[in-house]
């Protein structure tokens, strides 16, 4: 069986790699740098003995969904939209045209990923979707304000779309792991934030929170939330008066 994964090169991505290799899977992995895709696919076929593809693709780029089905060239089993990247700062403040890609990798790609290879799935009435979201999407998030919206919106499409297809064998799951040990702090500049900080020691692994999402989604579970902890947090974010939890993040994601 084969899977694709998207954002395999790094943190969750690359460890989710690994335990579809270690399962003996056949790969499809992209991400943007290929020479660091060569190198993650030389290590998975180490681990599996079998075939591992890379298509190098830049998934800012609105053509870039297309591109990795026409070069996928087979059936998928597995499709693991990872890719996504966030960026902290007020958002008078902030780039817009980072944030136009942040909106293209985490949402538009999502989507048409999602739905160009959803289809072949429904049609062979068997697959299985996960879709990496995170704990941010279950609250509105001031100084970080696109990613938040963007993993909400994540969220929300595949619980929706996961009600759709109850029963037809195609599962749709969504990954919403809290702060996790990556380079993603780095990228979206928030190492000096008061979240990441104080999460330092307590942060997850990408590898915990690879093998939670990997057996969530092979359950057919539509919400992962790896970790104690983050799921207590989820459950105090529906009880919580909304404007306290606007305040309480922001204070979070403040330097």
């Amino acid at each position: 069986m084969t899977a694709l994964i998207t954002g395999a090169s790094t943190g969750i991505g690359y460890e989710l790699s690994k335990l579809f290799a270690k399962d003996g899977h056949r790969l499809i992995l992209v991400a943007r740098e290929r020479q660091r895709l060569e190198e993650v696919a030389a290590e998975m076929r180490g681990i599996s003995g079998q075939e591992v593809r890379v298509i190098a693709c830049d998934l800012s780029e609105p053509g870039a969904a297309e591109q990795v089905f026409r070069e996928t060239g087979e059936p998928v089993d597995f499709l693991v939209n990872n890719a996504g990247f966030g960026l902290g700062g007020y958002f008078a403040q902030t780039d817009l045209s980072t944030e136009l890609s942040m909106i293209q990798v985490n949402v538009a790609a999502v989507v048409h990923l999602t739905k160009l290879f959803l289809v072949p799935m429904t049609q062979r009435k068997t697959g299985r979707i996960m879709n990496v979201a995170s704990t941010a999407a279950f609250q509105p998030g001031p100084v970080m304000a696109i990613y938040y919206a963007s993993k909400a919106f994540v969220l929300s499409f595949t619980e929706a779309i996961a009600e759709e297809l109850r029963g037809t064998g195609v599962t749709v799951t969504a990954l919403c792991p809290g702060p996790t040990a990556s380079q993603f702090q780095q990228r979206a500049k928030i190492e000096n934030t008061r979240l990441v900080k104080g999460k330092l020691i307590g942060m997850m692994t990408a590898a915990k929170v690879a093998e939670a999402g990997y057996r969530g989604m092979m359950a057919g579970k539509v919400i992962v939330i790896p970790g104690f902890l983050n799921k207590v947090g989820v459950q105090s974010l529906r009880i919580g008066p909304r404007a306290v939890i606007r305040r309480a993040a922001r204070k979070l994601q403040e330097s």
